[in-house]
């Protein structure tokens, strides 16, 4: 038998798979020998104590009466309260409307202005 006449591609084509499975193996043992953190484990642990505190506060305003802004006269009043107030205004539509009226115009006036900081040259 004549070596030398050996078909070159085909030996080619074995050296190729032969790296081609090593190389498979190799991704395989290192994929599943390490263990990555998850990188988002501690992201997601702030995030659901950030999201409890939000609930909780918002569940406070909710349920007790506070100041929105005490320069305009604009409270916070929990829902029943509200409801309450609401029920007892509209015995009289007249003075309820006129009523109304007035907390909306206040409400939707604009704010003072700020006072200006003095001048450093002052």
């Amino acid at each position: 038998m004549n070596f030398v006449k050996a078909n070159h591609g085909s030996g080619a084509a074995i050296g190729l798979l032969f790296a081609s499975i090593l190389f498979i193996m190799l991704v395989f043992i290192v994929k599943f020998s390490t263990s990555v953190p998850d990188i988002n484990a501690d992201r997601a642990a702030v995030r659901s104590k950030d999201l409890a505190e939000i609930h909780a506060t918002e569940t406070a305003a909710l349920a007790h009466a506070g100041w929105i802004d005490r320069q305009r006269g604009l409270v916070r009043l929990p829902i029943d309260t509200a409801i309450q107030l609401a029920a007892h205004n509209e015995r009289n539509p007249v003075q309820a409307r006129a009523d109304l009226i007035a907390r909306a115009e206040k409400a939707a006036a604009p704010a003072p202005k700020a006072p200006e900081k003095p001048s450093a040259f002052e």
